[in-house]
Formats: C-alpha cells, structure tokens, sequence
C-alpha cells in the first residue's frame, strides 16, 4: 500500500468513526428518542414554534404533556385543524406517542407554541428546551434556530 492509499484508508477510517458522533444529536427520554429539534428565528415578544421527531422505540404509549423555556413566557402543545377552507392552530392537552411509531412535530401539524419571546430567536443560536412525558418524564433539547421561512430541520435529518 502507497503512503497516499494508508492516508486515504485512515481518512475513510476517521471519517466512519465522525460520522454518527454527527447524527448523534439524538436525545433519548426512557424508550423515547428525540431528533431534529428545531425552531425558526422570530423577534422578541413574538410567538416562535418547535419541531422535532419523537420516536417512541417502547412497547407502552406515552404522551408528550407539557414543555418549557427560559425564552419564552409559556410554552403550548399545539395542532393544525381545518375549519371549513380555513386552517386554525389550537392547543391541545397532549401529543400521543403510540409504542413503535414515530411522531412528527412539523409545519402544519402538530407543534409547540413558544409565546412571549423574551429576546429575539436568531439563526444558528440554541433554544434550551424542556419536554416533560407522562411516562418517560423530563427530557432536554436544543432547538436550532433556523431561517425565519424555513420549513424542515437544516441538519439533514429529513424532519
């Protein structure tokens, strides 16, 4: 083997042993696991959204039944519904985590409400996120503040 094959070989090596440390922005809650949080840059005193994948790896439901932050005055569980040709967010008192099934908090659908913003969400910052599970109990993200527009998770995760 050439010295430019071994280096190759170790920079695939090295690049394999990287890797899942990169993806590995997965937080885990009992049989939970949470990926992609995320959230858009909005101004202080507004209203901000989260969003994240919450897989539920279990054989027991469990549900999503509050969440908090220091950024902002109160954090709601929410939902999209349709009233006639219009589409209303409304609170809801929980987001139901079926045993061995994914659950997408997306545009559009179901979300977190982050009202009061006590300064601004700017792009490439972190949200400290509390969620708190009827089973699981307390888990902590990170939101990644994307563009104020942005309508999936950045980090290439496909939420």
């Amino acid at each position: 083997m050439t010295p430019f094959s071994r280096r190759a070989a170790l920079g695939l090596l090295l690049a394999g042993a990287i890797a899942p440390r990169a993806r590995a922005q997965e937080i885990s809650a009992g049989s939970l696991r949470i990926a992609a949080p995320w959230t858009r840059a909005a101004g202080a005193g507004a209203t901000g959204a989260g969003f994240m994948a919450i897989r539920n790896t279990g054989a027991e439901p469990d549900r999503l039944v509050a969440a908090r932050t220091t950024a902002a005055r109160v954090v709601e569980l929410h939902t999209h519904i349709r009233e006639g040709d219009v589409m209303r967010m409304r609170p809801v008192a929980a987001i139901e985590l079926p045993a061995g099934r994914e659950v997408r908090l997306q545009p559009g659908g179901l979300h977190l409400m982050l009202i009061g913003l006590a300064a601004p969400l700017r792009q490439g910052e972190r949200v400290p996120l509390t969620l708190v599970f009827e089973r699981a109990g307390e888990a902590q993200v990170e939101l990644a503040v994307q563009a104020a527009g942005a309508r999936g998770h950045g980090g290439g995760h496909g939420h």
